[in-house]
């Protein structure tokens, strides 16, 4: 690895079966790994280009207080991004540099270190910064993870913020995005970071921003897009219409 990349998007929910079936069953994705760490279960699924998904959900004890505390508030949903860097005291460095200062730092693991932006210096949303010295655990699937469906290519995240520059800032000279295009959106100017992979990040600044614009702490994760060869049938639909609702996720389907 030569530079940060955006590894996953992780959600969290009361109930790993809805995303099992939505990005599994329905979206083609494959299990990657996952297992317990204190206070909360996960695991994730790889698709066929784009960053990762992870489901977490708590287990209980003093631990789940974090995660309890988020389902408790907003209900299932986008709960944090997820950088893998080759250096986090590099990549400490440079957000410091523009004005953020990272919390529960924690460099003692010779296998893992971790630091975290608050979604109010983060543009709305929790990012972990993490560096992985040692083999994920590889714990089989769940028994209940489905037959995957066929293979999509996990395609875009939209994440709307109120201050585009900054968040373009933060994405690009702090965790090495590639700004791969300005455009007019229908919703506002909008800046897209990509990272190796096919991991792409699309920063929207809504036109309504400054004003009342209901984004909380300075940002949304707005969609997310899967694209696959062929037409998804509209049982396929309807049924990931409904598991994304419960997932507290607006996805968009398309094909190619």
């Amino acid at each position: 690895m030569t530079g940060a990349v955006l590894d996953h998007l992780a959600i969290g929910t009361g109930a790993l079966t809805d995303g099992w079936d939505l990005f599994g069953g329905i979206l083609g994705g494959t299990w990657a790994y996952g297992g317990d760490s204190p206070g909360f279960r996960w695991g994730q699924l790889e698709f066929g280009a784009g960053p990762k998904i992870e489901l977490i959900t708590p287990t209980g004890g003093p631990d789940a207080a974090f995660l309890e505390r988020f389902l408790a508030t907003r209900g299932a949903g986008p709960h944090h991004f997820n950088f893998l860097v080759p250096d986090i005291g590099a990549t400490l460095s440079r957000i410091r540099a523009l004005g953020i200062e990272p919390v529960q730092v924690n460099l003692a693991s010779a296998i893992w270190k971790e630091a975290f932006l608050h979604p109010r210096s983060a543009y709305g949303i929790v990012i972990q910064v993490a560096q992985a010295d040692g083999p994920p655990p590889s714990p089989a699937a769940p028994a209940e993870f489905p037959q995957p469906g066929p293979p999509a290519a996990f395609d875009l995240i939209e994440h709307h913020v109120t201050d585009l520059h900054g968040a373009t800032r933060l994405f690009e000279e702090a965790l090495d995005g590639q700004v791969a295009g300005r455009a007019d959106t229908a919703d506002g100017p909008a800046v897209e970071v990509s990272w190796p992979g096919g991991r792409r990040l699309r920063l929207v600044q809504p036109s309504s921003a400054g004003r009342d614009d209901g984004l909380p702490l300075g940002g949304a994760l707005h969609r997310i897009r899967f694209t696959r060869a062929g037409a998804f049938g509209a049982a396929e639909a309807a049924r990931a219409e409904l598991l994304s609702q419960r997932l507290g996720l607006s996805v968009e389907l398309a094909s190619h």
